[in-house]
């Protein structure tokens, strides 16, 4: 989810669901000891809980970077054991760090040592061709062992070599019976099933064998799936909640940020492309509001285009 779940996205996201926990994109260690915090962690209060996704391999970085996400007010710090793209892996982290299971749990435990927040884990459950469940098993136990009690579980191997990021996600197949299978044998952790989850019909069904369920580029995509999860998996009282007046505070929260950060509305509108996916009219409500030439008109102005040609449309 690099460049997709940043801050703009999950205010996005949080007004769809009030308690699901949302998960920025991966941010190196490097990135926070070097560079730019507020442009990395910088966060509006509504999005908690919020966990912050690290990518680093060093426990003496990891720990100082979690430090760090602490202070900034994050709930969870999550360190990204999945992630298959070339770039990560020259990086030393992400899924390659599944062949690696002592220095993950050094990782974690040195994590754990500088922050007084949940320290949790995303990983896969193989990589390349290593599809036996020993390897899975062997990696939780080992770092479950060094204090970690929460695992999400991709349930797909990583192929480091030869297929791209896109390919990772659709070619090795899902294996959700891995993950089943991990939660029976450490009923004490918290297992969590991601990858190829599209339905409510579907999350149910997965949290009938383990604790959660992530969803990614379904909720980027199809975002009002997430409308219903309060009243559906978290017992909220039935909502009220409109598409519409999604977009009215959205259009809001686009003119505050401008007026705060000079943030264009066009970084913001990019990630609710999908609110109104499957409804007549959508097409040319996303056409406007992706439209670069209308950069300069105020937002208000172009949710009022939006509105009007979505209405002709339909």
């Amino acid at each position: 989810m690099m460049a997709w779940t940043d801050k703009h996205c999950r205010y996005f996201h949080r007004l769809l669901t009030k308690n699901a926990l949302l998960y920025t994109e991966m941010v190196s260690t490097g990135a926070l000891l070097h560079g730019d915090l507020r442009q990395h962690l910088r966060f509006d209060a509504t999005e908690h809980p919020v966990a912050l996704q690290l990518g680093g391999s060093e426990p003496a970085d990891l720990a100082r970077a979690a430090k760090i996400g602490q202070d900034w007010g994050y709930d969870e710090i999550n360190l990204n054991c999945g992630c298959p793209s070339v770039r990560v892996q020259r990086g030393a982290f992400g899924a390659c760090l599944m062949a690696e299971p002592a220095l993950v749990a050094d990782g974690v435990k040195a994590m754990l040592d500088a922050v007084s927040i949940p320290v949790t884990v995303k990983h896969r459950i193989g990589i390349d061709r290593i599809e036996s469940y020993d390897f899975v098993r062997d990696f939780v136990g080992r770092v479950s062992d060094a204090g970690c009690r929460v695992f999400i579980v991709h349930a797909r191997n990583a192929w480091l070599d030869g297929l791209s990021p896109k390919e990772n996600r659709d070619i090795p197949p899902l294996r959700y019976a891995l993950a089943y299978q991990l939660k029976r044998d450490f009923p004490a952790l918290t297992i969590s099933v991601n990858g190829g989850i599209t339905t409510q019909a579907q999350i149910a069904d997965h949290l009938q064998h383990v604790d959660g369920v992530m969803v990614g580029r379904e909720a980027y995509h199809n975002p009002w799936l997430l409308a219903g999860w309060d009243e559906v998996f978290y017992g909220a009282a039935p909502g009220v909640l409109t598409r519409e007046a999604v977009e009215e505070q959205m259009v809001a929260y686009m003119e505050r940020e401008f007026e705060e950060d000079g943030t264009p509305w066009s970084a913001v509108a990019r990630h609710m492309l999908g609110l109104r996916h499957g409804l007549r009219g959508a097409r040319r409500w996303r056409q406007i509001w992706s439209d670069h030439h209308l950069k300069a008109l105020p937002a208000r102005d172009v949710w009022a285009m939006a509105r009007q040609f979505a209405a002709e449309e339909g």
